[in-house]
């Protein structure tokens, strides 16, 4: 059986925190917790604790994406795919994504919209140990005007009694944090563009005050300059996407970067593996401009964080390791560096996501959610996809290549070896 007590040794452990690094290192599991990290032979280690060595690897905080839709099939039309597909079948799905996403060392994810809660269903069922899958984080219905971005997934409203109604119902079914469609979007052909806002500020506030009364934020998708200005004087947790975009253009706007940046806002920018195919598509010049507003984001102070819009045609969940890692590699053909990029990717996504004080980071205390991986990712990126152990809560989820629903919840044969071998967990 799987021991309380786990002793995992590596050649490197990374903390999360600005590329802390420790060489020929240890982590102490208890549980479902950290119980030390350190040097190699400089934890006090219970005689009864099972002791995993893994040369040549590293362990690194579980990674976070911020930004997925466990419920659409990137290889269809998802208004198509949402509107057809009964709902037992689309949890199915949605288990299935979620088992792809844990097995790319995704530990935790914000599935920031579906229909009918089935991501409430599925966040109990991984946490029950029925299904296999990251933490989840979930939005439910995304609020969004009648006919608006992605209207389908069944969260329309029209004014401000209206964006109440719908978030308190969100909230009542579950949800972890509230998702609307403040401006259109580019996939829902009735809905407004992308460059046009959805809701003004007094109902944007609304959804944030009905959040805030239990607790919990509000992650605004917002392309338009109008919704980005606008969802930051409503108080959001988080902006999704944040591209500034206009009917010719991105109109990248430092003095609203700057008020992003003093409010202490979040920005994910749904940085995704498909950008260099897109780029050689399109032209470099836009994306270009695009990869500097992001550089421009970061100097001026803004709190980046990795998510990749995972379940849509541009993020590939049947390859969620290459989607996942190709956005991050798109964030070091910016210009970061490959320290920044673990941290926007663990510590800094988890505190986005609410729960920087549980997970995101290797300290005593927190969730035992930890990743290791062949290589080292501050030197190489690629490392990332060589994806050996994931624990999740402290269990085993993927190890060797195998995932397994008893390694999971805790239950079945020993999954943790004394030298696994066999390749990427994927």
């Amino acid at each position: 059986m799987l021991g309380v007590l786990k002793l995992i040794r590596a050649a490197t452990v990374l903390t999360g925190r600005s590329g802390e690094s420790i060489r020929d290192g240890e982590v102490l599991v208890d549980g479902a917790r950290i119980a030390g990290v350190g040097e190699r032979g400089s934890l006090p280690v219970p005689p009864q604790a099972l002791v995993l060595e893994l040369p040549g690897r590293t362990v690194l905080p579980g990674l976070v994406d911020a930004h997925v839709h466990l419920g659409f099939d990137d290889r269809v039309d998802p208004v198509t795919g949402q509107t057809a597909e009964s709902d037992p079948r689309l949890l199915l799905r949605m288990a299935e994504n979620a088992r792809k996403l844990v097995s790319a060392g995704v530990t935790l994810a914000r599935d920031l919209g579906g229909r009918n809660f089935l991501d409430v269903a599925l966040r109990d069922s991984i946490a029950a140990g029925l299904t296999v899958g990251p933490n989840l984080l979930v939005a439910t219905r995304p609020i969004t005007p009648t006919g608006g971005h992605c209207w389908y997934m069944g969260g329309e409203a029209d004014d401000v009694a209206g964006v109440r109604r719908v978030a308190r119902e969100n909230l009542r079914a579950g949800a972890d944090v509230l998702k609307v469609m403040a401006s259109g979007g580019q996939m829902t052909a009735v809905a407004p563009p992308a460059w046009r806002a959805q809701f003004d500020v007094t109902e944007l506030r609304a959804i944030v005050e009905e959040a805030e009364l239990r607790g919990k934020g509000v992650a605004a998708h917002a392309h338009a300059p109008e919704s980005i200005r606008d969802v930051l004087d409503a108080g959001v947790t988080t902006i999704e996407h944040c591209t500034f975009l206009t009917p010719t253009g991105y109109a990248y706007d430092p003095a609203l970067v700057d008020r992003i940046a003093a409010a202490g806002v979040y920005v994910c920018p749904t940085v995704h593996g498909q950008f260099q195919a897109i780029r050689e598509r399109l032209g470099a010049a836009p994306l270009d401009d695009w990869l500097q507003m992001l550089v421009k984001m970061r100097d001026a102070g803004v709190k980046l964080v990795a998510g990749d819009d995972c379940g849509f045609h541009l993020g590939d969940l049947d390859k969620a390791a290459d989607d996942y890692v190709g956005g991050l590699e798109v964030f070091e053909l910016a210009g970061f560096s490959l320290a920044e990029i673990v941290e926007l990717a663990t510590v800094t996504a988890a505190a986005a996501c609410g729960v920087g004080d549980v997970t995101g980071s290797l300290d005593v205390g927190k969730r035992a959610d930890l990743i290791a991986v062949h290589g080292d990712p501050l030197v190489d990126l690629a490392a990332l996809r060589e994806v050996d152990l994931v624990l999740v809560a402290g269990r085993a989820v993927t190890q060797s290549g195998v995932d397994t629903v008893a390694g999971s919840s805790g239950g079945g044969p020993d999954s943790l070896r004394s030298d696994p071998g066999g390749g990427p967990g994927r």
